[in-house]
């Protein structure tokens, strides 16, 4: 009994603080912003955009121009925490992408208010952590 304990706590110990506690503790904010085209019929959205993790399943979106699929996250003790999304332009084309990665994440979107910030356009996804300067992370 005393064994499978110690072992335990020997591999669950530097895992355990390989991190700041400070970071368990963070709601980090994803937000995913439509800026495709706005094209006929303007009536239609053009983006449907479904997001989930292992655990929890966010829905499925229709998005129009501009609009914006917002929703928070904690990183869990294994730092295995991962949001991805079906990102489809009115069938024409098609990504899947990973919106949140804990290990990726918990550091590049700590400098604007704790926010990932994401804008689906014509070519592709790109990524901005202070939503100034954008990178091109997901072509179509």
């Amino acid at each position: 009994m005393l064994l499978p304990l110690t072992l335990a706590l020997c591999i669950m110990y530097p895992l355990a603080f390989s991190i700041s506690e400070d970071v368990l503790l963070i709601n980090y904010h994803i937000h995913i912003i439509n800026d495709l085209p706005l094209e006929p019929p303007t009536n239609v959205p053009s983006l449907n955009l479904h997001c989930k993790s292992k655990d929890k399943d966010l829905g499925e979106r229709a998005m129009f121009q501009h609009q914006d699929y917002a929703w928070d996250s904690k990183i869990n003790l294994f730092r295995t925490t991962l949001f991805f999304c079906n990102a489809r332009w009115r069938n024409k084309k098609q990504r899947y992408f990973e919106a949140f990665r804990a290990t990726r994440d918990e550091d590049r979107c700590l400098d604007y208010h704790f926010s990932c910030i994401w804008s689906v356009r014509y070519d592709g996804i790109y990524f901005s952590s202070d939503n100034y300067t954008w990178t091109m992370q997901y072509p179509w």
